[in-house]
């Protein structure tokens, strides 16, 4: 089967017996819930990461099989019960898959997840392939299942939208539900806490056996001692890109399991005059090696500049630092003119834009605090209408900390998923208080940023907003369209005037989502 990484990871955990599939949308990690649910996998959108995380958790206690899909910055969302899991450990196999983002290209920053499974003392496979991406989802569910663990997956956005030839597996039966042998495993007192851990903990050397056994991990002997290249996940690709015509001349270590025992990382060691640790992320293993092993021969990386220190690894960046010719590429042409994202036409977030910059006509600048979404395009020219994107629900809380400071009027502008996902807390926090701030919910409908999922804030806000305590007669419901650009804009600056709490939510449908619904609808007819 012709799959991307994303599709493989789906594909895997369909034919691996898996009872549920729950995650929240965030590129790359997306297409695999998405592509779960196609296949007849029980697939569901949760509110957050944090919550998708607690959920599989569930599952897994009643002993099915559980996958959690996120990207990178939403592991960090998910990290109270990640790290929690590890101490109660699996019944049922859970694999938690956590996309990263080298050079972030849809991300606000740049996070290797191997360090959260290292944190958390669970085993972690990153897959150099499509295939082994696939192989690994098996594997990884047996491996849960062995030891009682969660595993972590770690993919990146190039393996998650790229395509390769996949070979199956016969599809796996979901296991029987089966509740722990010890009902108090999941309760994490703290003496059933401490317990647990020493259990964590004397696991870890049957960890390392593990990946020195399945596979993953690999040492290959070269010609050429000079260089002992060390080459993790997808960084593998980057490498032998580099040596198609040729045989690799150099010892070699190819790691996609995780903890990587001290014997496979000694062999190459002893073996190679210096080493090169290829990682698609933060310099981890560079660290450990020098940590563990280095008494005198060089060991390069990330750390030195033997690659750079940000971004995504390419083959370039590898030949360069084996000081081998820099051929493959070109340069980009001048014709060729960079294009940045820009808000759909016919977007209502433009409209919305346009009628808050103008009721903030006089008022100095800087006073917009928004989140992340399709929204935060405008930041950009022409509108240039927000001040900040920070994190998932910044936009509330950072708004009700400038206006606690004395910045008022202070705005907040999310998103409806991101106001389910991470807002409703700070709307909270800013009614408890009696905050001066102005919140706009933006809601198109839909989870607009990653393609269109389904919003759990889909017809629910005035009521959520009222159920946290905002005065009724402060939720003002505009529809974000030109024609009603003079009472937009009215309506907007009525509240901002008001001294305490407001909700502005302005509603119209994605012009997406509408331009596909309407489709469909033309073609059924």
């Amino acid at each position: 089967m012709l799959l991307t990484g994303d599709e493989a990871v789906a594909q895997a955990a369909r034919d691996s017996g898996v009872a549920l599939g729950t995650g929240y949308p965030g590129t790359p990690s997306t297409e695999i819930l998405e592509h779960f649910s196609v296949l007849g996998g029980n697939a569901q959108w949760a509110p957050n990461e944090k919550v998708a995380l607690e959920v599989a958790i569930g599952a897994s206690f009643a002993g099915g099989r559980a996958i959690a899909t996120m990207k990178h910055v939403g592991l960090n969302v998910a990290a109270d019960g990640f790290m929690n899991s590890a101490i109660t450990g699996a019944n049922g196999g859970m694999i938690v898959v956590a996309a990263d983002d080298p050079s972030m290209h849809s991300s606000q920053n740049e996070q290797d997840s191997r360090c959260f499974g290292k944190f958390a003392l669970v085993p972690i496979l990153e897959p150099t392939s499509q295939q082994e991406a696939y192989d690994m989802v098996h594997y990884g569910f047996d491996l849960s299942e062995k030891f009682g663990v969660p595993v972590l997956l770690r993919i990146t956005t190039r393996l998650a939208h790229s395509r390769a030839g996949v070979v199956t597996r016969d599809s796996r039966k979901q296991n029987d539900l089966k509740l722990p042998s010890d009902l108090r495993q999941f309760v994490l007192l703290p003496a059933i806490a401490r317990k647990q851990y020493k259990k964590l903990l004397n696991n870890q050397p049957a960890f390392f056996t593990e990946g020195e056994t399945s596979g993953f991990n690999k040492y290959y002997p070269g010609k050429d001692k000079s260089i002992g290249i060390i080459a993790c996940g997808l960084s593998y690709n980057y490498l032998m890109e580099n040596f198609q015509e040729n045989d690799l001349p150099f010892n070699m270590l190819k790691v996609g399991q995780y903890p990587v025992s001290r014997k496979l990382l000694k062999e190459i060691y002893d073996n190679s005059d210096s080493l090169l640790v290829l990682e698609d992320g933060y310099p981890m293993l560079e660290e450990l090696i020098k940590g563990l092993l280095e008494v005198g021969k060089p060991v390069h990386g990330r750390l030195d500049g033997f690659l750079p220190r940000d971004g995504e690894l390419n083959p370039t960046h590898v030949a360069k630092a084996l000081k081998l010719p820099t051929t493959r590429g070109a340069d980009i042409p001048e014709i060729v003119t960079g294009r940045p994202p820009a808000l759909c036409k016919g977007c209502p977030h433009t409209d919305t834009y346009l009628a808050l910059n103008e009721a903030l006509t006089g008022l100095t600048p800087g006073r917009v605090f928004s989140d992340i979404g399709c929204y935060t395009l405008g930041a950009l020219p022409p509108l240039q209408a927000i001040n900040s994107c920070v994190d998932m629900g910044a936009s509330i809380t950072m708004a009700k900390g400038a206006s606690d400071a004395g910045l008022i009027p202070a705005v907040a502008v999310i998103g409806d998923s991101t106001f389910t996902h991470s807002g409703m807390t700070g709307l909270l926090d800013c009614v408890v208080d009696k905050a001066n701030v102005t919140v706009f919910i933006l809601d198109n409908f839909t989870t607009g940023m990653t393609g269109g999922q389904s919003s759990a804030a889909t017809n629910r806000l005035p009521e959520i907003c009222k159920g946290l305590g905002v005065d009724p007669e402060h939720i003002r419901i505009l529809k974000p369209l030109t024609k009603n650009h003079e009472e937009n804009v009215k309506a907007i600056k009525e509240e901002l005037e008001y001294n305490g709490v407001s909700v502005i939510i302005p509603q119209r449908e994605c012009i997406v989502t509408l331009n596909k619904r309407m489709r469909e609808k033309f073609k059924n007819k």
